[in-house]
């Protein structure tokens, strides 16, 4: 999410030298993004294994954490955002704060948008064939769809300003993936007008207890109240800030930081207690145990970066075919729930063994969500990017 749709330049970032400025290539920032929404692809794909053999429902169980994959996409919009403030000599917005918010329109509402309208003639298309042909719908009730043709007025008002994730009736209607979405360009704002003058005036530490504790207020204030809208997910946003600050500051504290401690093991860590746990825990706490191993990710393979080391799992976000899903993940993000339920409910009308079932979901769905995706991003998220961004051509990476 983005995390999932970023607008700065997640590949390159200006590392000063005494040799002048040289081009710092993260390229595994976008390797990151695109194995996490293919993580939630297959995520939402795995709801459909609860009638299929123990050994399939056991590979069904490895993709089961779809949390940990929004969680990370949190953490690197925070960290991505941060970037350019902390590399700066002035510590500020590039361009200012209307450039900013220019720039998150852009970036953000088209494709956003899009995927809306999209939904919305899907949903015009599964009524029609409901009334007029008597296509049956069918809903397992072990089993929540991410993608819901019957919804009202309110839920397209609400979707169309932003604000669906305010209530539980609204948050997962229509295109449910796009509750996150709306969590994140809230925090759009809240970055600039907030964040950032308390990181500017008390520093990084206080910045990113604060928010995590004010992030926290009205989730207990109200008695949940505000549950749906996941105020905790700002302080997700403030660990991406922390391990951007963490990562390039030239602060000495920092820097001690930065070359003493072992992020490798922090991840490994953090990721065994958010395997175990498994959202048995307070929600908040989970997303925040999962955030921390995120954003020591994020300083463990940048420090691997910079050193010009490699490891493991550098290699892999490195990989041309991961840095290819990044390249178009948003518009992934976007749609690829309403193609997995339609085809779910397409298949439920033949008479299939739970077996052939999933198998022929998985052949289908996947595949022609790539597709779809890949087009969708061609369409209606490339021609607003940045020229920068818009020379990240898929083919460019796989070849």
């Amino acid at each position: 999410m983005n995390t999932i749709n970023d607008s700065s330049s997640p590949m390159e970032v200006l590392k000063s030298g005494k040799s002048g400025e040289q081009r710092l290539r993260l390229h595994y920032l976008d390797g990151l993004r695109g194995l996490a929404s293919l993580y939630v692809v297959m995520y939402h794909l795995s709801g459909y294994m609860g009638q299929v053999p123990i050994f399939l429902q056991l590979i069904g169980k490895t993709v089961n954490y779809g949390t940990f994959a929004v969680v990370i996409f949190i953490v690197l919009s925070g960290y991505v955002l941060m970037l350019p403030v902390t590399r700066s000599q002035s510590v500020y917005l590039s361009g200012g704060l209307w450039n900013y918010i220019q720039r998150r329109v852009r970036r953000i509402l088209p494709p956003y948008y899009a995927a809306l309208v999209f939904s919305l003639i899907v949903a015009v298309i599964i009524l029609g064939l409901i009334k007029f042909f008597n296509f049956q719908w069918h809903q397992l009730p072990e089993i929540e769809d991410g993608f819901n043709p019957f919804f009202s007025p309110i839920d397209v008002i609400t979707h169309l300003l932003l604000v669906h994730d305010f209530t539980s009736d609204t948050l997962e209607s229509i295109d449910a993936p796009m509750w996150s979405v709306a969590v994140e360009w809230q925090i759009y704002f809240i970055f600039p007008l907030f964040l950032l003058p308390i990181w500017r005036r008390f520093g990084l530490f206080y910045t990113v207890i604060n928010t995590f504790l004010i992030s926290l207020l009205p989730f207990y204030l109200w008695n949940k109240l505000m549950e749906p809208v996941h105020p905790w997910f700002l302080g997700l946003f403030a660990l991406g800030m922390a391990a951007a600050d963490i990562g390039f500051s030239q602060k000495p504290k920092l820097v001690a930081m930065r070359e003493s401690l072992p992020w490798s093991v922090f991840v490994i860590i953090f990721f065994l207690i958010g395997l175990i746990i498994n959202q048995e825990i307070e929600e908040w706490i989970y997303d925040y145990i999962c955030g921390l191993a995120a954003a020591c990710l994020l300083i463990y393979c940048t420090k691997l970066v910079v050193e010009g080391k490699k490891s493991l799992i550098l290699r892999l976000f490195e990989t041309r075919w991961a840095i290819a899903l990044g390249t178009f993940s948003y518009s992934l993000y976007l749609t690829h729930a309403v193609i997995i339920t339609v085809v779910e409910h397409l298949l439920s009308n033949l008479q299939m063994s739970p077996v052939k079932f999933i198998l022929v979901l998985y052949v289908v769905a996947l595949p022609l969500s790539l597709i779809i995706a890949y087009l969708f991003y061609l369409i209606f998220e490339r021609p607003f990017m940045s020229d920068f961004l818009k020379k990240r051509k898929v083919k460019d990476a796989v070849n």
